[in-house]
């Protein structure tokens, strides 16, 4: 919750009353210093100025929509972490934004406890970028990013050239949703066909996971693309 001696403070921006409201309760009932706000623009003015430790951002907004917003965030080379609240249907508006840079989203209707659950990835993926370990273990599962050693439950597994990484693409982003898209990009340097994807992370599901049908570490997000879960 605190980042470093201070408790986090959050932005949260929606124009809906009720919805303010409710993450006010939830997340000052956690501890969290909770500011509020009902444009884009002021997501925009608080990456720039650098004056929250999160944003909590809905799409749809009066002024500049929440796409646009976090454009001109990162256009502005601030990191911070940015969860969108985006409808249920709306899976090309979560790729968008995730795209743009977001770092996670949640479905309306959605509960506390999973933002929560969301904010604590955020963080988690925002301070193992700081710290750049070479070390990273969740679960069963330890990768050794510089001697490019992976094991599971003990053991040594071998992996492809591009099974590797695929993999250590996700555990440089644990917890953050990664889109088929920048998948694509950064393993195979253009946008080719998602099914070379698909046929990778079933390889490594195969590998690293107890059920491959049933995966814990690595998680489909449905019509978007995978995430790293981060397991204790």
């Amino acid at each position: 919750m605190a980042l470093g001696t201070r408790p986090l403070r959050i932005l949260v921006v929606e124009d809906e009353p009720p919805i303010r409201r409710f993450l006010r309760t939830g997340l000052s009932a956690q501890g969290y210093v909770v500011d509020e706000a009902e444009t884009g623009q002021a997501a925009v003015d608080a990456g720039r100025r650098n004056s929250a430790d999160l944003i909590v951002l809905d799409l749809g907004l009066p002024d500049i929509d929440g796409l646009e917003a976090i454009k001109r965030i990162r256009a502005a080379g601030s990191a911070l972490p940015i969860i969108v609240l985006s409808s249920r249907s709306d899976e090309s508006a979560k790729v968008a934004a995730l795209d743009q840079g977001a770092d996670d989203y949640v479905t309306k209707p959605f509960g506390i406890d999973e933002l929560l659950a969301r904010i604590r990835a955020a963080q988690r993926h925002r301070l193992q970028q700081q710290g750049e370990q070479p070390l990273f273990r969740s679960g069963d599962l330890t990768v050794d990013l510089v001697r490019r050693i992976v094991t599971v439950r003990g053991k040594e597994e071998k992996f492809s050239p591009r099974e590797y990484e695929v993999l250590r693409l996700l555990v440089a982003h644990a917890g953050k949703v990664l889109t088929h898209k920048f998948m694509l990009r950064e393993v195979w340097g253009s946008e080719t066909d998602v099914q070379y994807l698909r046929i990778y992370i079933r390889a490594l599901r195969q590998k690293i996971e107890r059920d491959p049908e049933r995966p814990e570490h690595i998680l489909t997000e449905t019509g978007v693309g995978y995430r790293l879960r981060m397991l204790d």
